[in-house]
């Protein structure tokens, strides 16, 4: 072999072992980069393992006994959550056990936790040990209902653990209030509010271990002036057992001294207390409006439980003043059945309001007045009022002057809500299409027509949707409403009905005349121009948003 063949094959040679080096590294790199990819994956795989572990440790069994329940032994687990249990079974003869799904019981429905004990007649301590009793609340329908769950367990070790563990974990929940304010307003409807509380109340917060501080009151703003004087930060929330007009007392005294205690008499101040309400009046719409029905149990548990609600309110004022805050205000008809009603306080609630909603039906007559709105923002509330984004703040109403609207004409009847206005007699509500925290209200406006069409628009609110389908009636979702209206004299109390079936027409005006307006119930005469505005979540009360309330009766005078 030639000399310039063995150096072109050493240089082959040399190719050849670099070119394995080469591929060794390569290989070792890349088995080096999937190795610390797989350990990548495994860290991940145990951070994800320690994630489930932890949430499984949150909802894993805190205690596990054997307990009977009715006469036979049950499996009872307690997590943090919840309570379930699972009947014990004897296997089959094959050996096979059978599956059964266990009961639940949320935590968050449980009012108290008690011991069980045997005693004798006349004995008020002591006693065997019998186990443990959960009393908690069951849901039918919009109703709120007591329930007691029984746990029989003779040890007397098994059951103080289970007891004082279940204590431990109710009391976690923050928002259940352990000392309350309470008004009573013994006048309210059919005199009933004491009974109601001493009945069916008291027993409840008695169990759920919340102590009370009760002020019957004796007249109108006694609440008002109570609330402005005590000490409110040893209270975690106030109760109100009264009708609309108490609680809409309340609500202003509350917002009021939100804005004493914050030292902002301009600007409406959120209240830190939580309000909740028994209801005990007429109509209740406040209370139907986060309850749903008028059960005076029900809004007690809503309380225990701490089931708690923002909702929106208004602010009304006239030439620069502060008349009150409230939840709704009608003008025109809403006004004038009220101030008529007013004047026979000696008939029954139920006929008082038909004698009135007939009267004022028989003298129908509309206002001449300057109707100005400024619509909701867009971005807080969408056709249906439901909340699209949260609006804390008040609307500046001046810096947006240009885009109020402004009509000019005769209208029966103007309303303006915060809220939907549920009741027995409304189970939609008077303002179906807003809701309690949309931070708008709805303004509903009732222009001039004949009696008989005005009557069809009043019978829809009872029965079904299509009470906004008549031309003469507008909505809008606004946030702020001005109402001049003109000086005009309503007929007179010896004026005879008028015949026919006619558009109605105005009457003679005259200067200095304070117009009747029903503002969440209650009487309010003035006689300048009205300014409403909206203010988004101004106060909290005890209870939960729903869409349709209990309807237990109709209205029958129309």
């Amino acid at each position: 072999m030639s000399e310039p063949e063995e150096e072109l094959q050493e240089e082959q040679k040399e190719r050849k072992k670099k070119k394995k080096k080469k591929e060794k590294r390569s290989g070792r790199k890349k088995k080096e980069e999937e190795e610390k990819q797989e350990q990548e994956e495994q860290v991940e795989e145990e951070v994800e393992e320690a994630e489930g572990e932890e949430e499984e440790r949150s909802e894993c069994f805190i205690l596990r006994g054997i307990f009977k329940l009715g006469k036979k032994s049950h499996d009872v687990l307690l997590t943090r959550t919840r309570l379930t249990w699972t009947p014990i079974l004897p296997e089959t003869p094959t050996g096979e056990a059978s599956v059964l799904q266990p009961d639940v019981l949320m935590l968050q429905d449980v009012i108290a936790v008690k011991v069980k004990r045997r005693r004798a007649a006349g004995q008020e301590s002591g006693g065997a040990v019998l186990g443990v009793a959960l009393f908690c609340c069951r849901r039918r329908g919009l109703k709120l209902e007591e329930d007691t769950l029984h746990l029989h367990n003779a040890s007397a070790e098994h059951t103080h653990t289970w007891y004082n563990t279940l204590k431990d974990l109710l009391t976690g929940f923050s928002s259940r209030p352990r000392y309350v304010k309470v008004f009573i307003n013994p006048c309210s409807h059919k005199k009933e509010a004491v009974h109601i509380y001493r009945d069916h109340v008291a027993p409840l917060f008695k169990m759920a271990d919340i102590r009370t501080d009760i002020t019957v009151t004796e007249r109108k703003g006694h609440a008002l002036s109570v609330l402005k004087e005590c000490k409110l930060d040893e209270y975690d929330g106030v109760v109100c057992v009264g009708g609309d007009g108490s609680v809409a007392e309340l609500c202003h005294a509350m917002v009021f001294r939100a804005q004493l205690d914050a030292g902002s008499p301009e600007k409406p101040v959120k209240s830190m207390l939580p309000l909740g309400i028994i209801p005990a009046g007429s109509t209740d719409v406040v209370s139907c409006s986060v309850h749903g029905v008028r059960d005076p149990v029900t809004a007690a548990l809503h309380i225990v439980l701490g089931h708690l609600q923002q909702v929106d309110m208004c602010s009304f004022s006239s030439l620069g003043q502060l008349v009150r805050f409230g939840f709704s205000a009608m003008f025109g008809f809403g006004g004038r059945s009220l101030a008529r009603a007013e004047k026979k306080r000696w008939m029954p609630s139920s006929r008082r309001r038909e004698y009135a909603l007939v009267k004022t039906l028989a003298r129908l007559r509309p206002e001449d007045c300057q109707l100005s709105f400024l619509p909701a923002k867009k971005s807080n509330t969408d056709l249906f009022g439901t909340q699209t984004q949260d609006q804390d703040q008040d609307t500046d109403t001046e810096e947006r002057a240009e885009s109020w609207t402004t009509n000019q004409g005769l209208y029966l009847s103007i309303s303006v809500m915060s809220i939907p206005c549920l009741s027995p007699h409304a189970p939609q509500g008077l303002a179906p299409n807003t809701s309690v925290a949309n931070g708008s209200a709805a303004l509903i406006a009732v222009g001039n027509t004949s009696r008989s069409e005005f009557i069809k628009h009043l019978k829809r609110y009872s029965s079904s949707a299509g009470q906004f389908s008549f031309s003469f009636v507008e909505t809008h979702s606004v946030s702020a409403v001005k109402i001049r209206p003109r000086s005009l004299i309503g007929s007179s109390e010896d004026e005879s009905d008028e015949e026919g079936d006619s558009k109605t027409t105005p009457i003679i005006p005259s200067d200095g005349v304070a117009f009747p307006w029903n503002i969440d119930g209650e009487l309010v005469e003035i006689s300048n121009e009205v300014l409403i505005r909206v203010h988004p979540r101004l106060i909290t009360l005890y209870g939960e948003e729903v869409d349709e309330a209990e309807s237990t009766i109709s209205c029958n005078c129309i």
